[in-house]
């Protein structure tokens, strides 16, 4: 019987436990390093949109995860005031792009992710560094605090500020500060009731957005200088910044302790990397090509990156080709989409929301048409989405 082959992944993430499913789901034999103590993912919620789902059913956690869709209704895009600009619906956004776009905890997905793979396939607390990419005529070797572990495949899946990726490409500059820094927040907000949203201000956004299991995920961001921080505590950022805004942001702020609420400074990488590959070595998820999340496709991004790695793995300069044109467009639409929605003159403010009203009475939202493009992408390898049908809520494969 022919010895499976040996994949090490460095990170634990949404990208990279995706990788792992994907390859072992292969046959390969799958070792995911994660340096924190647990899996339990530094975040809130994600946003999966249809390309990510169909990447997804690759793995057998489409259906599941699309089960868990709390969008229903109405939602779009408002002003401080509380005025909608362009309104829209999760059975407009499925008609338009096949399937539903769910949101849901990051620790839920990682959970369903972990649970694909075998028992002791994941280690925490595991600090790992790459210390040879390898090449056609040797393995890959990774050292870690138990020792030298030597691959077929090493993934790196690090995040933003990878150390695969400055390993690989020395020379690159890496990732630069976007302009802007976030706030995330998932908590539960008794009585509050109102449709999904986002709202722009000047130089601001504020997101709130019902959950399935009952609480609610809002997100902020503003344009502040680099490694800026509230001089009391971050809830008192977000109630001076949001606090005056329409309803039901006063109320996620009053539900909101000091602790819930996370804040990270924004980087993208704006120059893309020559390949996502090296030797036996390949990037996936912002180690490769980290984005604003403007469009929310960041770990989207990720999850494609993975099953399409798995389906190129013994052909790695061919995931590169795959993957960097398609994943160089998003993230350049993402650095587009953070100017506008964070723009700061008034006067181009007017313009702005005048036009997006416009757009959406004479044709889909907004929101809807940013995704086109995005959101249609499917796998190169079965199942794909595109066999299933919708019944009711449902999704079924066709014979």
């Amino acid at each position: 019987m022919a010895q499976s082959r040996r994949a090490v992944v460095i990170g634990g993430g949404i990208g990279g436990l995706t990788a792992a499913a994907a390859l072992h789901r292969r046959g390969w034999q799958v070792t995911v390093l994660e340096r924190a103590r647990s899996l339990e993912p530094v975040g809130a919620a994600i946003s999966l949109a249809p390309n990510s789902l169909r990447a997804l059913d690759v793995i057998g956690l489409g259906d599941e995860i699309r089960g868990l869709a709390a969008w229903a209704g109405d939602g779009g895009l408002r002003t401080p005031s509380g005025r909608w600009l362009s309104r829209s619906s999760a059975d407009a956004a499925a008609e338009r792009f096949g399937g539903p776009l769910v949101l849901l905890h990051r620790a839920t997905l990682v959970e369903r992710l972990a649970a694909l793979l075998p028992t002791g396939a994941v280690r925490t607390d595991a600090a790992a560094t790459l210390a040879d990419s390898g090449d056609t005529g040797r393995p890959a070797r990774v050292t870690t605090a138990d020792g030298e572990l030597e691959a077929d495949l090493v993934v790196g899946a690090d995040g933003v500020r990878s150390a695969v990726r400055r390993a690989l490409f020395p020379g690159h500059p890496g990732t630069v500060y976007s302009g802007f820094t976030t706030w995330r927040v998932v908590i539960p907000v008794p009585g509050a009731e109102f449709a999904s949203h986002e709202t722009w201000g000047r130089g601001r956004i504020w997101g709130t957005h019902p959950l399935k299991d009952g609480r609610v995920y809002a997100y902020a961001a503003a344009v502040t200088p680099l490694g800026g921080r509230a001089p009391d505590s971050e809830r008192a950022e977000l109630l001076r910044r949001f606090g005056d805004w329409h309803d039901p942001i006063p109320a996620v702020l009053a539900a909101a302790r000091p602790e819930d609420v996370l804040r990270h400074d924004v980087r993208h990488i704006a120059e893309p990397l020559p390949a996502y590959d090296h030797g036996r070595v390949a990037l996936v998820g912002d180690a490769a090509h980290a984005m604003p999340p403007t469009l929310g496709q960041g770990g989207n991004q990720a999850i494609e990156d993975a099953v399409v790695l798995a389906h190129h793995c013994d052909d790695l300069p061919a995931y590169t080709a795959a993957r960097l044109p398609r994943t160089t467009t998003v993230a350049r639409k993402a650095v587009r989409v953070a100017r506008l929605n964070l723009m700061t003159s008034r006067a181009g403010i007017a313009v702005r929301d005048t036009a997006v009203a416009a757009l959406s009475k004479a044709g889909p939202a907004l929101f809807l048409r940013g995704f086109d493009g995005i959101a249609d992408w499917r796998p190169p390898q079965r199942p794909y989405a595109s066999e299933q049908t919708p019944e009711g809520n449902r999704w079924r494969s066709t014979p």
